[in-house]
């Protein structure tokens, strides 16, 4: 199995980072590269506990369809998102909301494996961290760029 942990800092309170991370339609807009879309479950607004989404995306000019469901939810300051259902062996990726004076340190905390025995975890080492590490970012980076808002 693989971790990834990442740190952002979001010059938004948590309230609005943790509300923002959980909207179907941020998560949308956020991954337009892979034309991540939601076609099942919630397909719009903002999740809540127990609520589940079917994503549909394109990786490595692959389609893939992903079901998760929001696992554990304590607003503003943590909540999970598991895999039900779909390509991974494991998905477990845990949002945590953290207050500072400049606004919010939120960390991703991802724990994943593919499935496929020894194959499948060479291929998450050489190349899935790797990858999902740069999703994980660009992710953050829009995320960051939303919940600051208009500049003057």
């Amino acid at each position: 199995m693989q971790t990834i942990v990442l740190t952002a800092h979001l010059a938004a309170p948590p309230e609005a980072c943790f509300e923002e991370s959980l909207s179907v339609d941020a998560h949308t807009a956020s991954m337009s590269r892979s034309g991540e879309r939601a076609v099942g479950g919630v397909t719009t607004g903002v999740m809540r506990l127990g609520d589940t989404v079917t994503w549909r995306a394109r990786h490595f000019g692959l389609p893939f369809t992903m079901t998760s469901v929001i696992s554990a939810h304590d607003a503003p300051h943590r909540f999970v998102d598991e895999q039900v259902a779909g390509p991974f062996g494991r998905w477990w990726h845990e949002h945590r909301f953290e207050a500072v004076d400049t606004g919010t340190v939120m960390t991703d905390v991802v724990e994943f494996a593919s499935p496929a025995g020894p194959l499948g975890r060479a291929v998450d080492h050489l190349v899935l961290t790797r990858y999902m590490t740069r999703l994980l970012r660009t992710r953050n980076a829009w995320l960051a760029d939303a919940v600051r808002g208009p500049r003057g």
